[in-house]
């Protein structure tokens, strides 16, 4: 591999700086086991927060941002993975700690990578990306500790990247789906997606009894907040919740009652370090419970020079179901 080979990429200088494309080295990389010839990537909630620099989400400068990538290995000194392999890398810090996927290339550790599903398409796979991930494991969750087809499950931040998946994912395996929702344009989407029924997400916000009248078999949360604590006081007997989000605040509050009562078992889902074994699994069910269709419906792609504005929109919750980012499409204004 030419060291001094050029490629673009996304790059963060420092705290408060504004984003912006530049050339960069194969040499300017750094240390890892597999050269990879980046694809996509995605745009999630978290890499809003990295490139705005509304949250501290980056550890250390320069950084190039993006939590999510898929490509095709170059070069490999491992024997985990041979060039050509196509692969997929969510979470484990890159983009915060290391450096991301908002590059042509990137060079990183054998050990965090998975092999693509065979049936996927990459770009799909960005479709699904960490947020994709996220829904799966969370569902995978629920399952594991008596996901309850008697009564509907609901699902908050319906219309956001972990929601949309979520509401596909539980409605192909059979469950009346209820979306959380408080953007009534995207009631038709989804319908599409399979939502059951749709409900204000006001619902779940409002103040109300310790417990209420049972109605959710189990929930996918992403909102946190007052809305997990309305979840929890109508969650039926023995069911659980998958709390994988804070969309509306990192704190709380609740009684014991749920859980003295009714059994009920609140779940913390964490996709950046889980382990291999897990997200292989994760993956593979994937691909076997989304079709091409339907991720290309939920999917919009743009090029790298387009994050910046993106991650104001994603933070505003103007954003509905994924945003693809094409690596290798670059806007004139590039550098």
């Amino acid at each position: 591999m030419d060291q001094e080979k050029i490629f673009h990429a996304l790059v963060l200088d420092h705290v408060g700086s504004n984003a912006c494309v530049k050339n960069m080295k194969i040499s300017d990389l750094p240390e890892g086991d597999v050269l990879i010839k980046v694809s996509y990537s995605s745009l999630n909630y978290k890499d809003g927060l990295a490139v705005t620099g509304r949250g501290k989400i980056v550890r250390s400068y320069p950084m190039v941002p993006g939590i999510d990538l898929t490509g095709v290995v170059e070069y490999s000194n491992s024997p985990k993975f041979s060039t050509g392999d196509a692969v997929i890398l969510t979470g484990w810090e890159i983009g915060e700690k290391y450096w991301g996927g908002y590059s042509q290339y990137a060079r990183v550790k054998a050990e965090w990578l998975v092999p693509l599903p065979a049936s996927m398409k990459p770009k799909h796979a960005m479709s699904i990306g960490t947020a994709g991930l996220t829904a799966m494991l969370s569902v995978m969750a629920l399952e594991e500790n008596g996901l309850q087809s008697d009564y509907e499950v609901v699902v908050t931040g319906a219309a956001g990247g972990v929601g949309s998946i979520a509401i596909a994912l539980l409605s192909k395996l059979g469950y009346k789906v209820v979306a959380s929702s408080g953007r009534e344009e995207a009631h038709d989407y989804l319908r599409e997606l399979g939502a059951y029924r749709i409900i204000d997400r006001q619902v779940l916000s409002r103040e109300g009894k310790p417990l209420e009248t049972q109605q959710w078999g189990g929930a996918i949360d992403t909102v946190g907040g007052k809305t997990l604590t309305g979840i929890l006081r109508s969650l039926s007997h023995g069911g659980a919740v998958a709390a994988c989000g804070l969309a509306g605040g990192s704190d709380f509050c609740t009684t014991v009652f749920p859980f003295i009562l009714r059994g009920a078992k609140l779940i913390g889902i964490e996709s950046v370090l889980c382990p291999s074994e897990t997200r292989r699994k994760a993956w593979e069910r994937l691909s076997q419970l989304l079709t091409s269709d339907l991720l290309e419906r939920i999917t919009q792609v743009y090029p790298l020079s387009e994050i910046p504005r993106l991650s104001e929109e994603i933070l505003d919750g103007r954003v509905r179901g994924r945003i693809v980012i094409d690596v290798n499409a670059l806007a004139a204004s590039s550098k």
